[in-house]
Order: structure tokens, then sequence, then C-alpha cells
């Protein structure tokens, strides 16, 4: 019986980003709703019956009260935890190391908790209703049986719907092939849009024009079991490299994993384009604006309030 897809929602980082818990966690609906909050809504709608939340051991008494009681009436709810000391046999965390080591490392940490599809969002940012449909049919579609390649899918968001008025942002621009496969992401660092219209920003420490149209990645995934063997397989090298030039930074992500992935001709991904906007709280000033964009959509009846009884 072919299995149905679970979400997979990158949370570990929550607390760093927005304090010592999570209770500091920015209301942006009108009843008080997080982020977190429209995607989980969203992947219900779309199809997603299970969720497997990655977070901090430590933070996993004020998660549970705060978010994982109430999205236990609309799924079915389980608990990784990414660790910085969860490493294979031979390797210790450095002293001193602070950050943790990646979204790769994230989604291993779900490892004994994933044996079909998946997909994979971060916690503090909006995807949209489209993405989570598209996501959701692309992983239903997929056969029982693995192929080779791999066939993974990427939800491609339009550069200018990911832009924010209140500073520069990095994103993931996709280039693809004729038929609508990733070949590559190029991650490009300060882009905005500029004074004379053109969105610009620098790739490999030089300047480029971005096309407002063209896609790029918001770290939002569909895989298979297969990413998480590619996962493992390429933890152990990765550490080895990391110990010895950057041990107190270098992270391993999932962008990286899929690249070598493609480059080995081992997957393949299709990009499936999607025209809603994404929404995140990268400065401060981009609050309101978020608040009036969920206001709208509550106006429009595109969401109820409250989102969840």
């Amino acid at each position: 019986m072919r299995k149905k897809p679970v979400l997979v929602v990158m949370a570990a980082g929550i607390g760093s980003r927005f304090g010592k818990g999570i209770k500091q966690l920015t209301a942006v609906g009108p009843s008080g709703e997080i982020i977190m909050d429209y995607s989980l809504f969203d992947a219900r709608e779309a199809g997603f019956e299970k969720v497997i939340f990655i977070i901090r051991r430590s933070l996993e008494k004020d998660f549970r009260e705060i978010i994982g009681r109430r999205i236990e009436k609309y799924f079915e709810v389980a608990y990784a935890y990414q660790e910085m000391t969860d490493l294979p046999e031979g390797f210790a965390c450095p002293e001193g190391r602070a950050k943790p080591w990646g979204t790769g490392h994230a989604i291993l940490a779900a490892r004994d908790l994933i044996d079909g599809p998946f997909a994979v969002i971060n916690a503090d940012d909006y995807y949209g209703k489209t993405a989570f449909r598209i996501l959701y049919d692309f992983l239903s579609s997929l056969p029982e049986k693995e192929d080779e390649p791999s066939r993974f899918a990427m939800a491609g968001f339009i550069v200018k719907n990911t832009l924010s008025d209140n500073g520069e942002v990095t994103r993931g621009i996709c280039i693809q092939d004729m038929a609508g496969h990733l070949e590559e992401i190029h991650e490009t660092k300060g882009i905005a849009r500029r004074e004379d219209g053109r969105v610009t920003g620098t790739y490999e420490d030089r300047e480029v024009t971005i096309d407002p149209d063209g896609l790029v990645s918001m770290n939002m995934w569909g895989f298979t079991p297969a990413m998480m063997d590619a996962l493992k397989a390429g933890f152990t090298p990765f550490l080895k490299e990391a110990m010895e030039q950057n041990p107190l930074k270098a992270e391993y992500l999932l962008p990286t994993v899929v690249d070598s992935l493609l480059k080995s001709g081992h997957a393949e991904v299709s990009v499936l384009p999607t025209p809603d906007s994404w929404f995140g709280i990268t400065f401060a000033e981009d609050t309101e604006p978020v608040r009036a964009e969920f206001a709208g959509m509550v106006r429009k009846g595109i969401y109820p309030t409250p989102l969840f009884d």
C-alpha cells in the first residue's frame, strides 16, 4: 500500500531566532496566529495528515504546550530532536560550537520516523495554499517502488513575490532545463529591487541582474526515502572536512546535498512553479506588512479567524 506523504517542519532554530523559548513567536493573524499556523492549515487542506516537528529537546515542553497540543486535533504529530551532539560514531561536537549543523542534519534527526514520501518546510515561512497542493499531488503520484534516478520536487517561487521592501535578502536562484527540471541552485545574496527598477544581487562575489519573473527556492521540498539515504551517506564525509576547515560554523545543507545528487545523476528534481507570494519576517519592519497581508486574506474569506478552534 502506497504510503501517504507526511509533512516535516524544521523548527529547531526557532528559539535562537525569537528568544530563549518560543513564547516570543510573532503573532501575525487577527486572532494571534503565527506563520506556522497558516502553513499547517494549508498543509491539512492539501491532504497532509501527519506532521513531524523537528525541534530542540530543550524547547519540547514549550513547543508542545503552545503549538503541539492544539495541532494534535488536526494531525497525527511526531517529534524529532536536532541536537549538535547527534553525530556518527567517532565524532564529537567541537568545543565552542553554538551553531546547529544545518538543514541536512535537521532532516537526519527524523531518520527513524520517515519511511515514505515527505515534504519539508521551514517553520517561519509562509508558502501559500498552491505550493502545498502541488507538492502533495506530486508526492502522492510517485510509484511505490523508487526509480533511479530518484524523483524529487521543489516548490519554485517567483522572485518578485519573495522580496522585502525593507532590505536585501538571500535566495536560491533556480537554473532549469527545458523540461522544467532543476539543474543548479545559485545561492545569491543581497537581492533587492533597485531605484532603476532592476532586481540585482551578488553571486560568487559579483553583481548579477536577476529576472524578477524567474524562480527561486524557499526551502520547500518534496523527497522520497532515497533522500534520507543520501543524507546519511554524505554526513560523515561532510564532518571530516568540516572538522578540518570550519568546525564551528560549517553547515550540512539540503540544497548542497541535492546539488551533489543532481551532478552525479542520482536525482531528478522537478521545479513546481507556484504563483503565491512568500511571506516571512526577515526584518522587524516586515511585521506590520505581513500582518496586513493576513488580515486582507481573512477579509477575503481565504482564511477563517480564529484559524484553529
